[in-house]
């Protein structure tokens, strides 16, 4: 068993419109963090996990996610699955629990052109 209480998070800014709190597990099969959206992120462009699945839970708040061109408007209690090598994007003023596995890392994460 493992717990990480809120005072070991560590916070760190993808962007100007992406915060993310990340609980530290050590584990190399999953990972979860919770997200803070305000805006658009990535700025341009689109983001692609090359190796984890990425599932995202709405806490609270709306906006959508366009994946490969597929838009999906998203609110409170909805739950996206991305799966690795999905192009994608988010948009909106959202806080969503985001799990992934394995574990998200900063190498497999991209940014690609349109």
């Amino acid at each position: 068993m493992k717990i990480i209480h809120k005072n070991q998070t560590e916070i760190f800014k993808n962007s100007d419109a992406c915060t993310a709190i990340e609980y530290p597990l050590g584990d190399k099969d999953i990972n979860g963090a919770v997200i803070e959206l305000s805006g658009r992120y990535p700025g341009n462009g689109r983001v692609v996990n090359l190796k984890c699945k990425e599932m995202s839970y709405i806490i609270k708040g709306s906006g959508k996610v366009v994946i490969e061109g597929k838009e999906i408007a998203l609110s409170e209690g909805d739950l996206v699955l991305i799966e690795p090598g999905e192009k994608y994007f988010w948009e909106g003023k959202l806080t969503m629990f985001v799990p992934c596995a394995p574990a998200w890392y900063p190498e497999q994460h991209k940014e690609v052109e349109q």
